[in-house]
């Protein structure tokens, strides 16, 4: 084979390569048997072709970053609504918000599409976490308050869409306010911020609603005595729920707040004055409590979400008496303070209670259109 040799000032123009040769005795030694007496040195010469080589190696490095960025982030989206094992009411950023207020891409906040707006002490939380299983549902971070607060209200939409969670498009934002529903000025408020937003109502048993809304305030009052340095002390109402419920000429105190919030009838009437009753769902909370995928799938389809929770979703936990939440690689449990202990109540007075409500419950079945099957004696 026969190749051909330029000297330097032989070298074609129009090549872009530059050659340069230099004798061995100008350089470091090298081998003794090496076979030639010069070393080619092969450079780019001309600028046009050195910045193409540039650019298309830039190009290189930035496609592969991208292409590994967008893999992060999307496998942080898929970890971030995956349960974490921490019980439920510890504090953490929304879902899809990292520390230092970083956000996925593409993310933005929204005003709520979908809103828990009650009852208090009839699972709340459990039916927010439960949902928080699907990848289409965002959550806000605790209780919101801003459609029953005037403080908050005031403080404007912008205030309140800052309360959500950053989402992605085609998810639903919810959040749950349990006082919504038993507050006059809220079912025209979220009226106007959207008249055709879906409103999820969960509902129990009304006495046993009461007694547990009756636990909760005694364990908030114990937990707020005074301790050491407290300058007013705190004075513990010490009567038992029956006392609390019935009057002392027998009759039920309708007036004692745990009962005024069980007439359902008499707060959901100002709700189906301002929205179209198939814009709200009833839940029942005493089956999400004892069955809790028949519920969620009925939310599914209120929602109009695609069929995600089921069986798999959840496990008994016999300690705590009540269904705990996985998603394949996490399990999670509502706190301790979920699912308390009741007093125990007379039977009499339970009775006396049950009897009360029937006409109430009635009303509230009236309606609804659904007969939810709660005893009446």
């Amino acid at each position: 084979m026969t190749i051909k040799v330029w000297y330097r000032h032989e070298w074609p123009p129009q090549f872009p390569l530059d050659v340069l040769c230099s004798y061995r005795p100008a350089m470091r030694p090298a081998e003794v048997d090496a076979p030639s007496d010069c070393i080619l040195v092969v450079g780019v010469s001309r600028s046009k072709i050195a910045a193409a080589f540039l650019t298309v190696a830039l190009l290189s490095l930035f496609v592969t970053f991208h292409i590994l960025y967008d893999s992060a982030v999307y496998s942080l989206r898929a970890a971030a609504n995956r349960l974490e094992p921490l019980e439920v009411g510890s504090p953490s950023p929304p879902p899809g918000i990292l520390p230092g207020k970083v956000h996925f891409p593409k993310t933005s906040r929204q005003l709520p599409q979908a809103i828990i707006i009650g009852v208090r002490k009839c699972g709340t939380r459990a039916l927010l976490e439960m949902l928080f299983l699907h990848p289409q549902i965002q959550k806000a971070a605790g209780e919101v308050h801003f459609f029953d607060r005037e403080d908050n209200y005031e403080r404007g939409l912008e205030w309140y869409r800052r309360k959500m969670p950053y989402s992605f498009r085609g998810q639903v934002t919810i959040e749950k306010s349990p006082s919504y529903f038993v507050t006059p000025e809220v079912p025209e408020r979220i009226h106007a911020m959207n008249s055709s937003v879906r409103l999820l109502l969960i509902v129990r048993e009304p006495v046993t609603r009461a007694i547990s809304d009756y636990a909760q305030l005694r364990s908030h009052a114990a937990s707020a005595a005074p301790g050491v340095g407290t300058p007013a002390p705190v004075v513990l109402d010490q009567r038992s729920f029956e006392q609390l419920a019935i009057q002392p000429d027998g009759s039920v105190n309708e007036s004692y707040r745990p009962i005024a919030i069980s007439i359902y009838h008499v707060h959901m009437h100002r709700w189906l004055e301002v929205f179209q009753r198939r814009q709200i769902l009833v839940v029942n909370g005493d089956q999400l409590i004892d069955d809790p995928v028949p519920q969620l799938k009925r939310i599914e389809g209120f929602l109009r979400l695609e069929p995600h929770i089921g069986r798999h979703n959840f496990y008994f936990n016999r300690t705590k008496g009540f269904y705990c939440m996985r998603n394949g690689t996490s399990e999670k449990c509502l706190k301790e303070s979920k699912g308390r202990r009741h007093p125990r109540v007379s039977p009499l007075v339970v009775n006396k209670l049950r009897k009360f409500f029937a006409e109430h419950n009635q009303r509230f079945y009236d309606l609804v259109g659904e007969h939810l099957g709660w005893p009446e004696e």
